[in-house]
């Protein structure tokens, strides 16, 4: 069998999933990680839907800095959106990706907003 980092990252992905389950009064808050650019959703599993998403993409996010620093900008968007929203309470789900670099600054940015995870 040959090493597959995607595959790899999916399975751990999967694991996480299996225990992560997002509500109304604590959503999910998901990231996927490509090269260019980090998304993230808050999401309620009960319903079914997608409270609110912040990416790179998006044209309130500036592209100034490294990835590192986009993502914390991100994080801190990410929190302020749900804090107009009376959300301060998340369970984070990683998406298979290591609790380092910009996962790790999208999730301190979203801390430094307000939000508690």
């Amino acid at each position: 069998m040959q090493f597959n980092k995607e595959k790899r990252r999916k399975n751990i992905h999967y694991r996480i999933r299996r225990r992560l389950k997002g509500t109304a009064e604590r959503p999910r808050l998901a990231i996927y990680r490509s090269n260019r650019d980090i998304y993230c959703q808050v999401i309620d599993d009960v319903a079914g839907h997608t409270i609110a998403a912040v990416s790179t993409r998006d044209k309130g996010a500036e592209k100034t800095g490294n990835k590192t620093e986009q993502a914390k900008v991100i994080g801190k968007l990410l929190g302020e959106r749900l804090k107009s929203l009376n959300i301060d309470r998340v369970v984070f789900d990683r998406g298979g990706y290591l609790y380092h670099g910009r996962v790790k600054a999208l999730a301190d940015g979203a801390r430094e907003a307000g939000l508690n995870f």
